[in-house]
């Protein structure tokens, strides 16, 4: 990982938190294998579970990210998403939310330039 690189690696506290709770969960797993324990097998798969819903939760809450690049200023990891309490295009999280938005009404339409000839949006 550069310091220089250019692009948005999307680290967001919905990202970090949901892999730090599946890496537990899959800790659990393979100790379960270990053990021959069912019980440990559960807990495991219980704790990735619990890693999806949270990181679903903190996405909804604006500390995910949308999919696709952010502008440099949005890189850092304590700056929250405003657009989430709309909901991203194409994103099948904010879609299992009920928060679909029409692509005509997304900022990444607002900077294409309409066909010559074409009526103006407004």
């Amino acid at each position: 990982m550069h310091g220089d690189d250019p692009y948005d690696l999307g680290h967001t506290v919905a990202g970090w938190t949901g892999t730090v709770i599946a890496s537990a969960g899959c800790a659990l797993c393979g100790l379960a294998v270990i053990t021959a324990s069912g019980l440990l097998v559960a807990a495991g798969m219980a704790a990735i579970l619990l890693a999806a819903l949270v990181t679903w939760a903190l996405h909804l809450a604006g500390w995910g990210k949308a999919s696709g690049p952010r502008p440099p200023g949005e890189w850092g990891l304590r700056v929250r998403d405003g657009a989430a309490a709309h909901g991203h295009r194409d994103c099948l999280g904010c879609r299992l939310a009920g928060r679909r938005r029409s692509a005509r009404t997304t900022a990444e339409d607002a900077d294409v330039m309409p066909a010559p000839g074409a009526p103006a949006r407004g």
